[in-house]
């Protein structure tokens, strides 16, 4: 058995899924272990585009089952609206998808207290993409959650709902509450045929000889609840500890873990973003790269590579490998930058030892590099590549402290380099 984990290592939107897909062509098994519909992993191949919100990246592979771990959030609508549209483009879910029981569900009144917390709430707006996630995940803590395990009993259901409702101090009527319930049970219906236990599933897989599990992330490092930019962060732990929160498989038995980073940086939503910038060359990024939120449809922020905050994921996730995507979007950029350092009241940080306030008001410092004009999104090997493109890369090799071991130069899948492995 080899176990890899693919992960996130920025704000999010940096290639993941493409990413997973490449790799699950040699996978048995894809697993999602946090996080929930406010996911969007994009995947380009054939001419044809997806988009996933919960279902695993490894779904368009007809002999690769997806599971799905206690520790995704499943909002039972945007699920059936997800399979029923990827059955509609001819993929087939028969004896390929397994939600774990303990998952927690997403319910109507998560979404509305996430929109009353971003309007008006809290004072301050974190950017969440109001599908309910952050709330769910609370009420989990607190112990009033609704697990999927939880649907299929009718009268506990309506007792755990309603006490869900005076916990949170929100009125609903006896109408309202018989509406919910039986909508969460036609959702039951539908669902059911998929829900397992797949924490032993996977253990039961890992004792058979031969056997690839792919565990991908969803969101980003620098997003993850504690070791990211509090408090303008996910609400799940995205690092490769969550493997083993989200999945009950400990990252311990992982052979190796993957960090995505793009050739630049982007974010979305606000936040410390110390590489930011907004002149004609930001905008030429976001159009050519299509920096819009798969999720929300937001523009996203542009900034120039941040090493410091590469080195500090590669650093805390133990990452093995890097992959580098994006990189065919800087074509025709005639000077390219890499953060190297945080400049903050006369001190040059090149760790993110500065707290949010400080990261705002810091300057950064760049080394500049050379661009390139030729078109690479058809390389297929690195000497391929032009110097300048090959110089920028190893920049960023020699920054992370991690070897490449992918570079993607365009979004359909067969545009993909595969590194010569090295040692880190």
């Amino acid at each position: 058995m080899t176990a890899v984990l693919v992960l996130g290592a920025m704000w999010g939107d940096e290639g993941k899924a493409k990413i997973v897909d490449y790799l699950a062509s040699d996978a048995d098994f894809v697993v999602r272990f946090q996080g929930g519909s406010n996911a969007g992993h994009t995947i380009v191949t054939n001419n044809n585009k997806y988009v996933l919100h919960t279902i695993p990246s490894g779904i368009l592979y007809p002999e690769t089952k997806c599971l799905i771990g206690a520790g995704v959030l499943i909002d039972p609508a945007a699920v059936i609206a997800e399979i029923k549209q990827l059955e509609k483009a001819g993929i087939s879910f028969k004896n390929r998808l397994v939600i774990d029981f303990r998952a927690g569900v997403v319910l109507p009144i998560h979404k509305q207290i996430e929109l009353k917390n971003e309007t008006r709430g809290r004072g301050v707006k974190i950017g969440t993409t109001q599908k309910g996630i952050g709330p769910a995940y609370s009420d989990l803590t607190a112990r009033y959650g609704i697990r999927m395990a939880d649907i299929a009993n009718t009268n506990s259901l309506k007792s755990n709902i309603k006490n869900l409702y005076s916990y949170h101090h929100i009125g609903i009527t006896k109408l309202a509450l018989d509406a919910q319930v039986e909508e969460l049970l036609d959702y039951w219906k539908y669902l059911k045929k998929y829900v397992g236990d797949v924490e032993a599933m996977l253990h039961k897989i890992a004792s058979q000889p031969g056997k690839n599990i792919l565990f991908e992330g969803a969101q980003g490092t620098l997003l993850d609840l504690t070791f990211g930019t509090y408090p303008y962060v996910t609400s799940s732990r995205v690092m490769t500890d969550a493997v083993g929160i989200g999945t009950g498989f400990s990252a311990r038995k992982l052979d190796t873990v993957i960090g995505v980073y793009k050739a630049y940086t982007t974010r979305v939503g606000i936040g410390p973003f110390p590489s930011e910038f907004f002149d004609d060359t930001a905008d030429y990024i976001r159009k050519t790269g299509n920096e819009y939120g798969s999720t929300t449809g937001r523009p996203r922020r542009i900034g120039w590579f941040d090493a410091v905050a590469g080195r500090y994921s590669a650093r805390i996730n133990a990452l093995d490998n890097a992959v580098l995507t994006c990189l065919d979007v800087l074509t025709g950029i005639e000077q390219l930058k890499i953060c190297t350092g945080y400049q903050y009241q006369g001190k040059i940080h090149r760790s993110m030892d500065l707290n949010n306030t400080q990261m705002l008001l810091c300057k950064p410092v760049y080394e500049t590099l050379s661009g390139w004009d030729a078109d690479i999104s058809n390389c297929k090997e690195v000497q391929k590549l032009p110097l300048e493109a090959r110089l920028y890369t190893e920049a960023i090799e020699n920054y992370l402290h991690t070897p490449i071991s992918l570079i993607s130069v365009g979004r359909d899948r067969e545009q993909t380099i595969k590194v010569k492995a090295k040692k880190r």
